[in-house]
């Protein structure tokens, strides 16, 4: 049997809390004076939390000392925590359990490689962090996407090459990140700006079984 580690990101892919985020960046944002769009929330998508506060100060020609950044930080992540807090397995997004039910079926790695360090209270809302075979998240890594180093370190709990593993994702940092492990990168969401994938799927709606058996074929 061909076993291959198949590796999600969260947001956006597993469940939309990019909308989470993009409420709570923005609540704090306009605090500081700074507008914040819907466009410049894509470029957070993937990033860690203190890389996505230096874009937003970097936008509204802002900084902060030390102490207000970390301030600023907690405090945008437990305005995240509070709109996270009623999630429960409705949001999971369309299609998602029936690809994780068809992987686990054939007895294929599946792991979590994500920024977030709430991925595992979200998985557990979902009820499927039984489903993970390794989860990765942002603290687990100090790099964030681009930098591989979240995919790599889920290869390396399954014991799979770079080359057997297949990335979903949702962000171009993501895409790229996949790509510099080595990884097949499978993008999530709009083709236009994922088009560094080597495949694109606007929703796993669209994505077949006999895809997925060919990924673990291939």
């Amino acid at each position: 049997m061909k076993r291959k580690c198949f590796i999600f990101d969260l947001d956006g892919v597993i469940v939309d809390t990019a909308k989470y985020h993009y409420q709570a960046w923005r609540s704090l944002a306009n605090e500081l004076g700074i507008d914040f769009s819907v466009e410049q929330n894509e470029q957070l998508k993937g990033v860690s939390r203190i890389h996505s506060l230096e874009k937003i100060l970097k936008w509204g020609g802002r900084t902060l000392n030390p102490v207000e950044f970390q301030n600023k930080m907690n405090q945008k992540n437990a305005k995240y925590i509070e709109y996270i807090s009623d999630m429960n397995t409705m949001e999971l997004l369309p299609d998602v359990d029936r690809v994780l039910k068809y992987l686990t079926n054939k007895e294929q790695y599946i792991t979590l490689g994500s920024a977030s360090k709430n991925a595992r209270p979200i998985l557990d809302k979902l009820k499927i962090t039984g489903l993970f075979d390794a989860i990765v998240d942002g603290n687990d890594v100090s790099e964030a996407k681009p930098n591989p180093d979240v995919f790599l370190k889920a290869a390396q709990q399954t014991k799979s090459k770079a080359k057997n593993c297949i990335v979903f994702e949702d962000s171009v940092a993501g895409i790229q990140a996949a790509k510099k492990a080595g990884m097949i990168s499978v993008g999530i969401g709009d083709q236009r700006i994922l088009h560094e994938a080597q495949y694109n799927f606007q929703n796993f709606t669209f994505m077949s079984n006999n895809f997925l058996e060919q990924l673990i074929n291939k």
